[in-house]
């Protein structure tokens, strides 16, 4: 049986599709605010776009992976992991 200190750290990310990963979540938020701002030309409305997804990308890149570490849902599923590869 492994130790803690042998365990790998326990990330929500692997837990995550590809598409809903960091960079993912960042290129796209940038890409359209970027976008926005360059097709519009216009400052306010890219601000209006920006807003709801800086918002997006704080609570998915911020909170949510916070949630899941303190919620010990990750760490209940690494554990059962271990159990059955033991």
């Amino acid at each position: 049986m492994k130790s803690v200190s042998e365990q790998k750290p326990v990330s929500p990310w692997n837990y995550k599709p590809w598409w809903c990963q960091p960079w993912s979540i960042l290129l796209t938020g940038i890409s359209l605010i970027s976008g926005s701002l360059f097709f519009l030309k216009t400052v306010w409305i890219t601000v209006l776009v920006a807003i709801p997804l800086l918002a997006w990308m704080g609570f998915f890149l911020l909170v949510w992976p916070r949630l899941m570490l303190d919620s010990g849902i990750l760490e209940k599923d690494q554990e059962s992991e271990i159990k059955r590869l033991d």
